[in-house]
């Protein structure tokens, strides 16, 4: 494989550790980034949310609780949805692969898997 694929990972979900399992599985190491440690920058997430073909606030876990208290009801454009991300990167959707051009949400994990296509 020419081409790195950087995980954005939480290793306290579930998800986001069977689609890095299968992953490993295939052969293929991921760049693994612990994005609530380490999370990108409004370039690096601007890039992705284009790679992954839909909006700020498709990617954001709308049932988090700072979702709840603070954002639930309101109305941005898609920088605010970014600021949000970057202020509280609990509220990105995990995990993201990402290879290239193309970027993909690991849910279900399988759907990683169409990266190595």
């Amino acid at each position: 494989m020419a081409e790195t694929i950087t995980f954005y990972h939480n290793p306290r979900c579930s998800k986001s550790r069977n689609a890095l399992a299968l992953l490993e599985e295939k052969g293929v190491r991921p760049d693994v980034v612990l994005y609530l440690e380490t999370p990108p920058d409004r370039v690096t997430l601007t890039d992705i949310i284009g790679k992954l073909g839909i909006s700020p606030h498709d990617l954001i876990r709308t049932g988090e609780d700072i979702y709840k208290a603070e954002y639930k009801g309101k109305e941005f454009d898609d920088s605010g949805w970014i600021d949000a991300m970057l202020a509280h990167p609990k509220l990105i959707e995990r995990p993201i692969a990402v290879r290239g051009h193309r970027a993909i949400i690991g849910r279900p994990p399988e759907n990683v898997l169409t990266l190595l296509d």
